[in-house]
Order: C-alpha cells, then sequence, then structure tokens
C-alpha cells in the first residue's frame, strides 16, 4: 500500500484543486493506496469539504485533531496512522506540485533507497522569502551537526523502515526533515522548483517560520551553547586586559578616565548576560517540555475506510 500525508489548517480555498491534483498522482503510482488529510484544527470549512471527498472516495482519510497543533504535529499524526510499505509527505498549499510524486516514486524504486526528498532549486514568488530560506539552509550547514539536509523540507519518501525510524524519535518540539536525516538509511533527492500557493494567505507566517527554524537550530547544533562559552571568554579576556591596564596605568601615575568606559563596559556585560540567560531558558524550556512527556496532538475524530471512529 501507498500513503500519503497531507497536513490542512483553514485551506477551504484550495482543497478542491489540491485533490483534482493530487488523486491522479497517486494513482500513477498504486492502485492501493491512502491520501491521510489530517485537518490541525481548522476553524473554516476545510473539514467539511474535506468529508464530501471522503463521501466520494473512500480511500481518502481525514484525521480531525482536536485543535491546532501545528504543521509538525498534524504530519506525525499522520505519519503514526499511515499503514502503507511506502509513506509520502507532502504539503498541502500545493507549493509541492502532487506531480513530483511519481518522480520520487521511481527513484526510490530504481536507486533502491530508503528515502527520497524534494531538494529546492528555487521557489516562484516572494523574494523575501526566497532569500530568508536560502539565509536559513546556509547558516544551518554551516553550525548543524546534519550537513547533508541539501535544502529539503517536508516534501519526502519514504519506505515502511524509514518511517519506523522517524516515529522512534519522541521528541516534542520537532523538525521533521531534520529528524528524517538525522535517522540515516539510504537517500537521495529530486530536485524541483516550489511553486508559489494556489490560492489564500500563507499559514507559515514569518514567525511561525522563525520558530521552526530556531527549533532546527535548537534540536541538531551546539552552537547556541558554544556561542555562550565563546562569547563569555572574550568578554573576559578583554576585561581582564583592561584590568591589567588600568593596574599598570594607576602603578605609573597615569590618569584613565573612568566613566564613560565603565558605563559602556557594564551596558556591554548587561547585554552578553542578558543573551546568555535567554539562550539557556531556552534549553530549560525545551527540557522541561520533553520531561511533560506530554502527546504532540489529539484526535478528534479519524474519518476512515471501515466505520469512522
Amino acid at each position: 500500500m501507498f500513503s500519503l500525508v497531507i497536513p490542512i489548517y483553514n485551506e477551504e480555498k484550495l482543497i478542491d484543486e489540491l485533490l483534482r491534483r493530487t488523486i491522479p498522482s497517486v494513482e500513477s503510482i498504486a492502485s492501493d493506496y491512502e491520501i491521510i488529510i489530517v485537518d490541525d484544527g481548522s476553524s473554516d470549512r476545510s473539514l467539511e469539504i474535506l468529508l464530501d471527498w471522503h463521501k466520494k472516495n473512500s480511500r481518502i482519510i481525514v484525521l480531525s485533531l482536536t485543535k491546532n497543533f501545528g504543521h509538525q504535529a498534524a504530519y506525525t499524526a499522520g505519519l503514526e496512522y499511515a499503514k502503507g510499505d511506502l509513506v509520502a509527505m507532502m504539503d498541502g498549499d500545493l507549493q509541492d506540485p502532487p506531480e513530483l510524486l511519481s518522480e520520487m516514486y521511481r527513484k526510490i524504486n530504481e536507486e533502491d533507497l530508503d528515502i527520497v526528498s524534494g531538494k529546492k532549486t528555487g521557489r516562484k514568488g516572494s523574494g523575501k522569502r526566497n532569500l530568508l530560506s536560502a539565509m536559513f539552509h546556509l547558516f544551518f550547514r554551516s553550525i548543524g551537526e546534519i550537513k547533508y539536509m541539501e535544502n529539503a523540507g517536508n516534501y519526502s519518501m519514504m519506505r515502511r523502515e524509514a518511517v519506523n525510524a522517524l516515529l522512534m524519535m519522541k521528541e516534542k518540539v520537532r523538525y521533521l526533515p531534520g529528524l528524517r536525516t538525522f535517522i540515516g538509511f539510504r537517500q537521495g533527492y529530486v530536485e524541483f522548483v516550489r511553486d508559489t500557493r494556489y490560492k489564500g494567505e500563507p499559514k507559515m507566517s514569518f514567525g511561525k517560520l522563525f520558530i521552526l527554524a530556531t527549533d532546527a537550530i535548537f534540536s541538531f547544533s551546539k552552537f547556541p551553547i558554544r556561542f555562550c562559552l565563546v562569547l563569555g571568554t572574550i568578554g573576559t579576556l578583554v576585561f581582564m586586559a583592561a584590568g591589567i591596564y588600568v593596574l599598570i596605568a594607576k602603578a605609573y601615575g597615569i590618569a584613565v578616565s573612568g566613566l564613560p568606559s565603565i558605563l559602556l563596559s557594564i551596558y556591554f556585560l548587561g547585554s552578553i548576560q542578558l543573551v546568555f540567560l535567554g539562550i539557556l531558558g531556552e534549553y530549560v524550556y525545551r527540557s522541561y517540555k520533553e520531561s511533560q512527556n506530554r502527546p504532540v496532538y489529539f484526535i478528534r475524530k479519524i474519518y476512515g475506510s471501515g466505520d469512522d471512529k
């Protein structure tokens, strides 16, 4: 069986087009399939439209979450429900072209791979988003423990063994592209240019994208804590040198004008301490979230094959 997982949040304007393009693409791959659409607490007519499609095609399974848990949690819900030997992940805004699924399927079989990810070689639309995305991936490759994510997002196809390994990662704060790379296996890429949204406004605001980037950096890099160490060491050495200079100057009777430099030093040290506290606080918060061990999502109802649950 082939499974496709698509998270949806307030996408009433494009669900029809999404499924009109996706179903033929999936059927070109396998006759035995399921399309798992995770409604991540939509407040518009998304669920109603999805249920209409479910009535027409029982292979469309709808997982309705109890509230908006977020993009990565919605993907996790779909992956845990998926039954296929091959499982694909695709965003629901049509920026990931469904037609690329057949190329992923060909590559994963012909090259005997376990994971094939979509590698973005460009983006149509917002220049600002394109620039920020390129800057993030360049920065992440420089500081991250994962060097070969290759500008890949969520769009991917995995064999069952890789999916099982991915689901063994129980982090509460999740960054699935990083986890997918972290688990290893034989991985390959299919290049594509990411489309603009078909309709509606982007659900991933710049604020949410910043949080996602922060999750990636704190989960897969020692950079934040090493940054504290390096900056603290540099600050200590600089002020030790300044202290030695003052002592030598006093020993030789040289007057040292102190007030401006003292104030500047206090402000500088205070700023460094605030940065350190913020970084350490982020680590403490993440440890606290993990220790709570709460589920990352709750399902209100499953509209699936057989009786609805």
